[in-house]
């Protein structure tokens, strides 16, 4: 987890919890009353983790080592939580991120795909501009001949209001290099990532 970083806490907490309040009293509750007293201060708590992606740069997640391996590396079954930039309601789900390393001596820590998912997750998103964003970090710290990110999500936005859809998952990827514009290495990340 990515941890808020303290002049963000400093001038957050305030002003969010009495925004919670506020909103406590709009929809017709009592802030004071004893299941609620110490929500707004929760929230500001979890807002605060939720969008730490805000305070967070890709460029001290994403250490990479010497290596000069040439062949697709993939890591798959990361999972992610988001704000839905529309509703600000969750989405979440799991992804995977592959990449083509150029043999030039660049690999990406293991760990370190999982810290470049959180910064970007853990703000206001949508799906399809989180997929680009990863896969172009990735891009940006290795490198390498290709980048894939196959990215699958479940939206309370969609299961929780209007159409109220339980079941949908939506799926977006990215490709870049090699696997944008060869057939065949397309094909075989892919396959990769399903197995």
């Amino acid at each position: 987890m990515i941890e808020p970083q303290e002049d963000f806490q400093e001038h957050f907490f305030d002003e969010a919890k009495t925004t919670v309040r506020r909103i406590i009293q709009m929809i017709g509750d009592d802030p004071e009353r004893e299941g609620l007293r110490e929500t707004p201060d929760r929230v500001a708590r979890s807002w605060a983790e939720l969008f730490s992606g805000y305070t967070a740069k890709v460029e001290d997640h994403a250490k990479v080592f010497s290596a000069t391996y040439d062949e697709i590396v993939a890591v798959k079954g990361i999972d992610y939580f988001s704000m839905c930039e529309h509703h600000m309601l969750p989405f979440f789900g799991t992804l995977s991120i592959a990449y083509l390393p150029n043999g030039g001596g660049k690999v990406l820590g293991v760990s370190k795909f999982a810290r470049i998912v959180e910064v970007f997750s853990r703000r206001l998103q949508i799906q399809e501009q989180m997929t680009q964003q990863i896969a172009q970090a990735i891009e940006a710290a290795t490198n390498p001949n290709g980048v894939a990110v196959v990215v699958e999500g479940v939206h309370l936005c969609m299961m929780a209001r209007g159409v109220k859809q339980q079941h949908a998952r939506m799926v977006t990827s990215c490709m870049l290099g090699a696997f944008r514009d060869k057939p065949e290495a397309r094909a075989e990340v892919l396959n990769l990532i399903k197995s």
